[in-house]
């Protein structure tokens, strides 16, 4: 057996930033690596994961692909995070190198501490920590934190800064996406952002839709389970990180027959309830193709991906929010 590290590439960054566009990218230009892949849903329905099972091919069967939804793996490390990993590393063959797509509300460094554990220290190595950020929220201010609210600095942080201030922290690489919405402006603020709330100089590169060589990506080789020092986190004084201050539900959606107008509600619903993130499928009447949903705040795409099949032709939305903001009964009324 061979005694080389898997090197292993967690891709973090906030809801919609871009992550599963990344990791497809990857998977179609492999630069001739073998890929295996995990991917973490915060809700209970695996959108994501059924993205990246489609770019399923020999460089990343689909056996290479493993999925964990309804939680958030920077939680469950021992019972869920860290099995996933020996299954993926049980492989034959086994892979060149491991991607992790952590869900958007997950803390990277936990998960950096868990490679600590003999079994995998001796077996793997990260090889980097990449934060896709969205360039045009971030230039926004959507992470901002409340100069408003009393009290020290910690106390002036939202749910939102305190997630991104801590996914950039323990990154080695920021991937400034959706650089074509964002524009040159738009990218400037984004960098001058993240400069200053970056406990390092970190690399910035901006792309659009996900495309990058892999070699940038995949061959940091930062070791970084040996410089936890070095990425601060507002969670390092043993507080737990509290996934309570966002929600998620799940809205069945019966078949429509205007994708513009169902896009069209999520974009005014978003608007008037501060929603985060929209995305799942949905069936439009007379089409063979599941119509694919993926909204951030306001701003909704939708496209078809591929057929049903045999699966049944049933519409299911997953809508994340703060905890305050999400009201079940009126997002079902305002999408349904």
């Amino acid at each position: 057996m061979s005694l080389e590290k898997t090197p292993v590439t967690i891709v973090t960054g906030f809801l919609g930033a871009g992550k599963t566009t990344l990791i497809r990218h990857l998977l179609q230009n492999p630069d001739g690596r073998r890929l295996a892949v995990l991917v973490n849903e915060f809700g209970d329905v695996g959108v994501d994961g059924d993205l990246i099972r489609a770019c399923a091919d020999v460089n990343c069967p689909e056996s290479s692909i493993l999925e964990l939804t309804n939680g958030c793996i920077c939680c469950t490390v021992a019972d869920e995070f860290i099995p996933a990993i020996e299954r993926l590393m049980a492989l034959d063959p086994r892979p060149d190198h491991i991607v992790i797509e952590t869900s958007g509300l997950a803390l990277p460094k936990p998960l950096l501490k868990a490679f600590d554990w003999p079994d995998l220290r001796s077996r793997i190595t990260i090889d980097g920590v990449v934060a896709v950020a969205d360039a045009e929220a971030v230039a926004a201010g959507i992470f901002a934190p409340d100069p408003a609210h009393p009290g020290t600095e910690a106390d002036h942080e939202t749910p939102l800064s305190e997630v991104f201030e801590d996914q950039i922290a323990c990154a080695d690489l920021i991937l400034l996406s959706k650089a074509d919405l964002a524009g040159e402006a738009g990218l400037a603020a984004a960098r001058a952002v993240i400069e200053a709330e970056a406990p390092r100089p970190l690399p910035m590169l901006a792309l659009t839709e996900g495309v990058i060589d892999a070699r940038v990506v995949l061959g940091i080789s930062a070791a970084a389970e040996d410089g936890l020092d070095a990425r601060p986190s507002h969670h390092d004084g043993g507080e737990p990180h509290d996934h309570d201050d966002f929600d998620t539900v799940v809205i069945e959606i019966p078949e429509i027959d205007d994708p513009q107008a169902l896009s069209d509600r999520i974009a005014a619903l978003a608007a008037a309830h501060r929603i985060l993130r929209v995305k799942g499928h949905v069936a439009v009447r007379g089409k063979p193709m599941r119509l694919l949903i993926q909204a951030v705040g306001t701003r909704v795409r939708h496209q078809f991906d591929r057929p049903w099949g045999a699966q049944p032709r049933l519409g299911r939305l997953v809508v994340i929010a703060e905890k305050g903001d999400i009201d079940a009964a009126a997002i079902r009324a305002a999408l349904v």
